[in-house]
């Protein structure tokens, strides 16, 4: 199967710049995975679509402000620190711009002085170790300092930080945002709960992995990026009891998926595991655990896009795709929601 299967032309206006006002005011596609057929609502009628006894399963990893301005300490030149993965306490994985003649011993500050850096080590992709020095607690001074990590096709700058965070966002490590769940509100949570909806949580730290195009012409050939989950007891045991009633696993983003699909690669029953996964799904790959999937509109082209069609089918994926161009939904994170049941 070829990448380029997996194109669709996107006008580059309905790719959203900005959130809508109120969350789940977006607009959403439902898409039945097997006939193909489509409607149209928005994401609040969700409420109506989910039953007593489903299982919503929500990635609550934190977005941190992980893009850094900076100069090298002995030159002044200007340097950007991109936050990837932590190593260590105050060690870091980062991409520099400009960043190709930095070398292990170049030290760097931020904010006059409130945060420093040193590189320990080159290491895979040009990217490097560095270790941070500053004064009190990182995650504050990070809040002090940085800015949010938005995708290179956000080109409009964000007044909230907010508005880049899910609305039960509770552990830090991401540099991008699980873009599905933005569109829901503490008041639409607690109504699926006193529907008597289950929700559960999964934390998977997003890495910019996620925006990395698929070069590969075959997409067997595409080596996926690692990301770090977790999948806790209290959830495990939230999806076994949900599927021995007959209940479904409806996941909330692609994230909260390659987690559930990650732990579930051996079969029922879940086991609570933390580790890294590179797992990559796409059609012809069997799904173990979920069975219905929140998501946003994805980048032609891009795994994203690729697990969703593995999920409902590439076929009914592209053409809704298609309608969804025609009736010029939002794209991508800031974007509209579909609903793939």
């Amino acid at each position: 199967m070829k990448t380029s299967d997996f194109y669709y032309d996107l006008p580059e206006s309905l790719i959203a710049q900005e959130p809508l006002s109120k969350r789940d005011e977006s607009r959403l596609m439902v898409l039945d995975k097997v006939s193909g057929k489509t409607e149209h609502k928005h994401f609040y009628d969700i409420e109506d679509m989910i039953n007593p006894g489903d299982a919503l399963i929500l990635n609550d990893t934190r977005v941190i402000p992980a893009r850094l301005y900076g100069e090298k300490e002995d030159t002044g030149g200007a340097i950007e620190f991109l936050l990837l993965n932590k190593h260590s306490l105050d060690t870091w994985e980062v991409i520099l711009k400009p960043g190709r003649r930095a070398k292990p011993g170049a030290r760097f500050v931020f904010g006059g002085g409130k945060l420093k850096a040193e590189i320990l080590d080159v290491i895979n992709d040009g990217n490097r170790l560095v270790k941070f020095e500053y004064d009190g607690v990182f995650e504050n001074v990070l809040d002090e300092l940085g800015e949010m990590p938005l995708p290179p096709y956000i080109t409009k700058k964000l007044e909230d930080k907010d508005r880049y965070q899910t609305v039960y966002a509770k552990h830090n490590g991401s540099a991008a945002a699980p873009t599905a769940g933005l569109h829901f509100t503490p008041e639409l949570l607690s109504r699926l709960r006193a529907k008597g909806v289950k929700i559960g949580y999964v934390t998977l730290h997003v890495g910019l992995g996620t925006f990395r195009p698929v070069k590969a012409d075959e997409i067997a050939d595409h080596k996926m990026h690692s990301e770090f989950y977790i999948l806790p007891e209290e959830t495990a045991e939230l999806i076994n009891k949900t599927k021995s009633e007959g209940g479904r696993i409806i996941s909330v983003g692609t994230t909260a998926t390659r987690t559930l699909e990650t732990v579930g690669q051996s079969g029922l029953p879940l086991k609570a595991s933390t580790g890294w996964t590179d797992i990559f799904i796409y059609p012809g790959k069997k799904f173990n655990v979920i069975d219905a999937l929140i998501t946003n509109f994805h980048l032609p082209e891009s795994t994203l896009i690729m697990l969703v069609s593995a999920l409902a089918g590439k076929e009914n994926v592209l053409n809704a795709y298609r309608e969804a161009v025609d009736k010029k939904y939002r794209f991508f994170s800031f974007g509209d929601a579909m609903f793939i049941q």
